[in-house]
């Protein structure tokens, strides 16, 4: 068999992100072949990757079957097995190109891709026509509440059928679809922030005022049934806030459970729920997931965690990059509105307590802020998949420099901070029966990766 040959660059439409692709069809004496859906070439257009799960054919029997105007919850690729058909599309997506209509003629040569929220319909031209459609989710009876219509006759559309339909073959459910004047917006797919009553949770509700946010209480990610039983295909971006970050704790025997259940077996469900559904994962990783041996950090070091906590974290890692559609976030010394670092030593700047602080760990504070403003960022500028670093800028600092400069801020001399080093604060705790995670020495994330996408990430938390 010859290879078939690249595609032609897609076409655009007056509906944004339905396109026209020309198939490359081979024909001969026994009749002709294509390929009606090939990945590589189709997503090496700008097709996106819309992980087709269903193929769906109607046949129609004599010219003039006219059938439509639907929008379902789901994207297809739209095309004819055999004859010919007129195409119509209505935007019904909430928006400014709501309303908005094209029509174009289809046979075995053209594929249309319609994204979900645009209703579809088509009319025949030919006795004995094939019509296929390949979509993104499964056909539920369930769904059928979610779907939106335009009629056929709608005056507003304005659809030049090539059949009038006074003539055509059409269902009675068709027949009473409202105008596109009182048909039902789609929304938007919401982004979905997990976690949203931590910290983070809280900065990324203030930064994506849209979307939607679960703490435990709504949604359990330890429960695998909760997980399963979730509407996914409501969502197209989800955020993974959520964490157990009990350093010292996840040494203890429930902790070590905890630790892993959330941050590892947890985050494997939902990478393979990400891949199910197709939506993009934003999980949040740590700086524990290294030893801390390499003064700085770059995305592609390779993981060997000390503790049981960056253990945990790093599987989660692990399972994240298997995602086609993932931001990894890695990040160090988070600070936000709740108990933190920086907090603390407010406090007993206040107290008049002279503390002893740890100074010979070394890393960069990052607010909760930045964080949610970088995946912000890395979403709406469409920046490759993959591992980003993300933190505050400035100088690194020890710990105890850090406390310093919170006393300073504080009216106290910095004097009234001690430095102590790593090993001795472990061996006090230890005598006093407490259990200490081994904490990396470097927490010094690479910022260049992130940077050269256009975040800024130069000043430092306590620079201002």
């Amino acid at each position: 068999m010859t290879p078939v040959a690249a595609l032609p660059d897609p076409e655009t439409t007056p509906i944004p992100g339905l396109v026209i692709v020309r198939l490359d069809v081979r024909a001969d004496s026994r009749g002709w072949f294509k390929e009606n859906w090939q990945r590589l070439k189709m997503t090496a257009l700008g097709l996106p990757d819309f992980g087709p799960v269903q193929q769906n054919i109607s046949f129609n029997t004599t010219a003039g079957t006219t059938r439509g105007l639907h929008a379902e919850p789901w994207d297809k690729l739209v095309s004819v097995a055999a004859g010919k058909v007129f195409g119509a599309w209505v935007d019904l997506r909430s928006g400014e190109s709501f309303g908005a209509t094209f029509h174009c003629e289809l046979d075995e040569s053209v594929a249309v891709f319609v994204p979900r929220g645009v209703a579809n319909g088509f009319q025949t031209l030919i006795d004995g026509t094939a019509y296929s459609y390949l979509v993104n989710d499964h056909w539920r009876a369930d769904a059928r509440d979610s779907y939106s219509y335009v009629n056929l006759a709608d005056p507003g559309s304005a659809i030049p059928w090539p059949i009038p339909l006074e003539r055509a073959v059409l269902s009675d459910a068709d027949r009473t679809h409202p105008t596109v004047a009182e048909a039902k917006p789609v929304p938007a797919r919401q982004p979905l922030i997990l976690g949203a009553d931590g910290q983070l949770g809280r900065a990324l509700q203030a930064e994506f005022g849209d979307a939607a946010a679960v703490g435990r209480n709504e949604l359990d990610l330890t429960d695998a049934e909760a997980l399963e039983n979730w509407p996914w295909q409501n969502h197209d971006v989800v955020i993974n806030a959520a964490a157990y970050t009990k350093v010292d704790e996840a040494e203890t025997p429930q902790g070590r459970r905890l630790a892993w259940q959330v941050n590892a077996t947890a985050v494997s469900q939902l990478a393979r729920l990400a891949v199910r559904y197709g939506f993009s994962l934003v999980h949040i990783s740590s700086d524990y997931v290294f030893d801390g041996a390499a003064p700085v950090h770059t995305e592609d070091e390779p993981l060997s965690p000390l503790g049981v906590y960056g253990q945990s974290k790093a599987a989660g890692d692990v399972a994240v990059s298997v995602v086609p559609r993932h931001y990894l976030i890695r990040t160090s010394w988070v600070i936000g509105d709740g108990p933190n670092f920086v907090a603390t030593m407010e406090r007993l700047a206040a107290d008049g307590v002279c503390p002893e602080v740890v100074d010979d760990q070394w890393g960069r504070l990052t607010r909760c802020s930045t964080l949610a403003a970088g995946i912000a960022h890395l979403l709406r500028v469409g920046a490759p998949y993959g591992t980003y670093n993300l933190t505050d800028g400035g100088e690194p600092m020890t710990w105890a420099a850090v406390a310093r400069e919170v006393f300073a801020r504080s009216g106290r001399p910095r004097d009234d901070v001690a430095a102590v080093a790593s090993a001795t604060w472990a061996d006090r705790q230890r005598a006093a029966g407490t259990d200490t995670a081994p904490r990396p020495r470097h927490s010094v994330l690479h910022l260049a990766k992130i940077t050269a996408t256009g975040f800024p990430t130069t000043r430092g938390v306590l620079d201002e």
